[in-house]
């Protein structure tokens, strides 16, 4: 598994990433209230109410009187704020706060948020057309988190990121490197793993409504693969080129030829 740890990506359009910071306060937040062990029955009752359960929005199944408190269909967005540990809030919200910010800045803010929501309910939906068990609740941002990914890699793939790998090992690499591999570790997982509780198809939902939403909904003048940079970046390496030319037809002739020889090793 690849953990993000840092980026080296400053914002440019917008001041702060508001809805970014919001969307992490507001995960921790409903986790902190329903964690606890007192409130384990109320948990309980969260996740059949707020939870993504597809024989619900197929009307194949229905909850309690008591608990019919939303419509069935508005629990394609409210599953993405309920979270089943402190180690699954924690992984996504740090993955939210690695990548979301510069998407938010590449999108604005409502836009963004809608981005998210959007990428939430595309997980449930894939998760819902591909679950072999309908009456299974469905919780967590794991989908809206795979679209912020894919999002990121898309608008920033040369950006630096550090990561920890392996036996945690922090090593700066192109951000396209683990992003890609992470979302070809979805695509193997939901083709030949068995899951374990996790809903890959729900990651693969946001992943592709991330890479196609991120297309229409950035700002205009917005390039994607990093275009901005690339040319300030072959435009240094010209820079750093000439002045060693310069470098070295500054030298006199009988400083060239009391060179001697270079021995490779």
């Amino acid at each position: 598994m690849l953990i993000p740890l840092h980026d080296a990506n400053a914002l440019k359009h917008i001041r702060a990433p508001y809805v970014t910071r919001l969307l992490i306060l507001v995960n921790f937040a409903v986790y902190a209230l329903l964690a606890p062990e007192a409130m384990a029955e109320l948990g309980n009752r969260a996740t059949l109410v707020f939870g993504f359960i597809p024989a619900l929005v197929t009307h194949q199944a229905s909850l309690p009187v008591d608990l019919q408190l939303v419509p069935p269909d508005l629990s394609y967005i409210t599953y993405a704020f309920l979270h089943g540990s402190f180690l699954h809030v924690g992984l996504n919200m740090l993955f939210l706060y690695i990548f979301g910010d510069n998407v938010e800045d590449a999108m604005g803010h409502l836009k963004f948020l809608v981005f998210y929501l959007a990428c939430a309910a595309a997980g449930a939906f894939v998760h819902q057309m591909l679950t072999s068990d309908p009456q299974a609740p469905l919780i967590g941002a794991s989908g809206a988190i795979s679209g912020v990914i894919v999002a990121y890699a898309l608008l920033h793939p040369h950006v630096r990121l550090w990561v920890l790998v392996l036996f945690g090992i922090p090593l700066p690499l192109p951000a396209f490197v683990p992003l890609l591999f992470w979302v070809g570790q979805q695509f193997y997982s939901l083709l030949f793993s068995g899951g374990e509780g996790v809903s890959f198809a729900a990651h693969v939902g946001g992943i592709f409504a991330g890479g196609l939403l991120v297309l229409v909904l950035r700002r205009p003048g917005v390039p994607l693969f990093d275009r901005n940079i690339l040319p300030h970046l072959d435009s240094l390496k010209k820079r750093v080129e000439q002045m060693a030319q310069t470098d070295d037809s500054d030298r006199s002739p009988d400083q060239k030829s009391d060179e001697g020889p270079h021995w490779g090793r």
